[in-house]
């Protein structure tokens, strides 16, 4: 199946709200887009892969934040704690093991299970 990252994205409307749009193996491709501040949290047993497609990231770390911009990716290691923040709306393709719960370790309202791009 042939996945136009644009189009798909086109179809996403609300900010925080993971879509999958393909599996790998046991790892889910998803794409999201994101504006404002996340939640600080952790993934205990995974990494997680960050790719920006348009817009700018920042990834808060405690030791330091790092800023992504189009094009550019980065992993966050398992178990370190992370708050991504966009101060414009911004675009990302995520890659982790199926059924990853966006808000790790935080869990509260803004988490929610990533759902097939309709």
């Amino acid at each position: 199946m042939t996945v136009n990252i644009t189009d798909a994205l086109a179809r996403i409307t609300d900010m925080w709200s993971q879509r999958t749009v393909a599996a790998v193996n046991d790892y889910e491709v998803k794409l999201a887009k994101v504006h404002g501040e996340f939640v600080w949290h952790r993934h205990e047993d995974t990494d997680e892969f960050f790719l920006v497609v348009s817009g700018r990231l920042t990834l808060q770390l405690r030791d330091g934040d790092v800023v992504l911009g189009p094009g550019d990716m980065y992993v966050v290691p398992k178990g370190v704690e992370h708050c991504p923040k966009a101060d414009e709306e911004t675009a990302i393709l995520l890659l982790e093991p199926a059924g990853t719960l966006n808000t790790g370790d935080a869990g509260g309202p803004l988490s929610r299970p990533a759902v097939p791009l309709a």
